[in-house]
């Protein structure tokens, strides 16, 4: 919410977009299938650019937003996303118990 507040600096905003669109990209720096390392990237840069972003945003808008954050009491929930990813999670699940059925009639025949 304070990113988008018009009394935040544009740069902070632009930091703020570069941080979100890095923690949702599926590229990264050092790619997630090296052991350790893949993951590492994220846990460091992903908050460092947090913090960067709440430093640049000037405190009276942190501020607010944070009071109007603790004022909510509803979480934004979506039906159809929940619905979605239950529906993903059976497919899933579906076709991994599939998998495995075929893996283990397959060391049976022979």
């Amino acid at each position: 919410m304070a990113a988008r507040d018009p009394c935040t600096p544009w740069f902070a905003k632009v930091i703020a977009l570069v941080v979100a669109a890095y923690a949702f990209s599926p590229i990264d720096l050092i790619p997630d299938f090296i052991p350790v390392l893949g993951y590492l990237d994220d846990i460091i840069l992903v908050p460092l650019g947090v913090i960067l972003v709440v430093k640049l945003i000037p405190p009276e808008v942190m501020d607010k937003h944070r009071e109007v954050a603790d004022s909510i009491t509803e979480h934004p929930t979506s039906q159809i996303a929940a619905g979605a990813i239950i529906i993903i999670w059976i497919i899933f699940v579906t076709f991994g118990s599939w998998l495995l059925l075929r893996h283990i009639s397959s060391y049976r025949s022979l």
